[in-house]
């Protein structure tokens, strides 16, 4: 087990422990409006319900959460944390939305293997985490696109949020297989006479995969 894994199976073995004594979920990368954002975009673009959709690295799954209570019913959470499963397992049944999401305990970068390929998939954070495993990093990033290509379906969406990667270098490292249809707004901020987003967020379609 790496440095980076044990990291992150000590956040959420502290959050689980923390949501059995206290009920508070933990944090919400990137905060609510986040989740909102990505919400607002689905029901902007009508997107089905049936949709079958994917949370890629989907920690304490409040954003399928989310998804499941505006009536999305086909969703699945992946994550390689044990804990952070059991975590979201609990608040889903706390939320009583249990019957619309799935979670798994999988390494989107190894042993992740669906049967079927998904309308969507959705990150918030996690292609930063492996973008910042000092470990080959530049070759995990490729893995990731790899398994990307490999679990969405032909024309199938893609949402990032992003806050280590602009939109020009998202666009570096995905476009090849993907292309970028819509870009979702975030918080700008100011600093001596220019202006710039401390988040990005885009909107992907994908392409025939090489």
């Amino acid at each position: 087990m790496t440095d980076v894994r044990r990291s992150w199976d000590a956040v959420y073995s502290r959050e689980l422990k923390t949501f059995h004594e206290y009920g508070d979920e933990g944090e919400i990368w990137f905060g609510e409006s986040s989740m909102t954002r990505v919400v607002q975009w689905f029901n902007a673009q009508k997107i089905p319900l049936s949709s079958s959709i994917v949370d890629i690295g989907t920690g304490n799954g409040m954003l399928l959460v989310e998804l499941a209570k505006w009536g999305y019913n086909n969703l699945l959470g992946i994550d390689y944390c044990s804990d952070a499963i059991k975590l979201a397992r609990s608040i889903c049944e706390r939320e009583g939305v249990s019957q619309s999401i799935y979670l798994q305990a999988a390494d989107f970068l190894g042993s992740f293997n669906p049967e079927e390929q998904f309308d969507i998939g959705l990150d918030k954070g996690t292609f930063d985490a492996v973008s910042l495993n000092p470990s080959d990093s530049g070759e995990k990033r490729r893995q990731y696109i790899k398994s990307l290509c490999r679990i969405l379906k032909p024309n199938g969406i893609f949402i990032i949020t992003s806050c280590n990667w602009t939109k020009d270098e998202l666009l570096q490292q995905f476009g090849d297989e993907f292309e970028v249809t819509d870009e979702l707004p975030t918080p700008s901020f100011g600093f001596g006479g220019h202006s710039g987003h401390s988040v990005t967020a885009l909107v992907f379609r994908r392409r025939a995969c090489h």
